[in-house]
């Protein structure tokens, strides 16, 4: 479900909405490549989002995500002005660099058109003026980033098939009716580029993960937050799994899929995925507190799997208030025999969903 429906809610109370004028998620509507790589502009959001670990020709160890989002707010298609809104993107990236101890961040927001931002249907090409993402002729997906504290290009070569979430690429956040989205994910992709930082510029090399999904419906009333984490390990295999939280941090919902190094998958439901706090971590910022470092429990046909998640480092808040952002922490983690992110959402108010 990812960051994406905080980062739109507050466009979503700007903005009149039309529910009705968004296509519903439904079972049974087969996923099609590559198209569904592109835009749905009917859909009332969707997004673009990549996670993952760098390693430079130094050795060191960095995590990364960039991530573009599309939004349909609910103007009346009938509007001739070429100022009406009908899409918007943002866009934010961040580098984790435990030598610095917290996040680097930057961001991009623009309307459709006027050669500022596009989302394009048939195949992923996504940019908002220098930033951009692409999913190129031969298959690889490719990203350029720039802030004032880091900029990054970066190529991503895909290494299984795509991972369809949930059933068959429909995957439930809710038992309430339209509380659902199209997903899937690319785990393991093959990363290479270029890092600047500081004045200079680097080779690095890593392991990423991409996540798309589309949607029209926001969570359930009762929903506060959710922790959610995607995970390559070192045998091929590769998780899904997230909770959405309630008013005291209970569960409301949980799923997931794990794909087994043959490449047979496991569903996992609300009874099969269990998150335990290990140990909280106090933003002196923010004032919110997060369980950075957890144990997370999955049920599978083939016996029951305890995985730690630890922080490379804990200061991977992303304070994106300045900029009209959330607040919310978004790290890089290892596990036994993998690594990959961890999300972590709501933590420093409920998101009003």
């Amino acid at each position: 479900m990812r960051l994406a429906l905080a980062l739109l809610l507050s466009l979503a109370l700007l903005l009149p909405a039309r529910a009705q004028e968004f296509p519903a998620v439904r079972p049974g509507v087969p996923l099609a490549f590559p198209a569904d790589h592109g835009a749905h502009p009917d859909f009332r959001t969707e997004w673009w989002y990549v996670t993952g670990w760098l390693t430079t020709e130094d050795g060191e160890e960095l995590g990364f995500q960039v991530t573009f989002f599309r939004t349909r707010p609910g103007i009346d298609p009938a509007n001739p002005s070429r100022f009406a809104p009908a899409q918007v993107l943002f866009a934010h990236a961040a580098l984790s660099d435990p030598k610095l101890g917290r996040l680097l961040h930057g961001e991009r927001s623009a309307r459709e058109g006027f050669g500022l931002a596009r989302a394009a249907t048939g195949d992923a090409d996504i940019a908002i003026r220098d930033w951009r993402l692409k999913r190129e002729p031969d298959g690889r997906w490719t990203t350029a980033v720039r802030t004032p504290d880091f900029s990054y290009a970066l190529a991503f070569r895909p290494t299984q098939e795509i991972f369809l979430q949930g059933d068959q690429g429909f995957s439930r956040k809710g038992t309430g009716e339209g509380e659902a989205s199209y997903y899937y994910s690319l785990p393991h992709l093959a990363v290479a580029g270029t890092l600047t930082r500081e004045g200079r510029t680097t080779q690095v090399t890593g392991e990423a993960w991409l996540d798309r999904e589309w949607s029209s419906q926001f969570l359930s009333p009762d929903a506060t937050g959710w922790d959610w984490t995607g995970l390559n390990f070192d045998d091929g295999s590769a998780l899904v799994a997230f909770r959405i939280r309630g008013r005291e941090e209970d569960t409301l919902y949980a799923g997931g899929s794990w794909r087994r190094p043959d490449g047979t998958i496991a569903r996992l439901g609300p009874e099969d995925i269990r998150f335990e706090p290990v140990r909280r971590w106090r933003s002196e910022r923010t004032g919110a507190t997060y369980p950075v470092e957890q144990i997370l429990t999955i049920r599978l046909p083939e016996g029951e799997r305890r995985l730690p998640l630890r922080p490379l480092f804990d200061d991977q808040e992303l304070d994106g208030r300045a900029g009209g952002l959330p607040v919310y922490w978004e790290g890089a983690v290892r596990t036994e025999g993998g690594r990959g992110y961890l999300e972590l959402t709501g933590y420093t108010s409920p998101l009003s969903l």
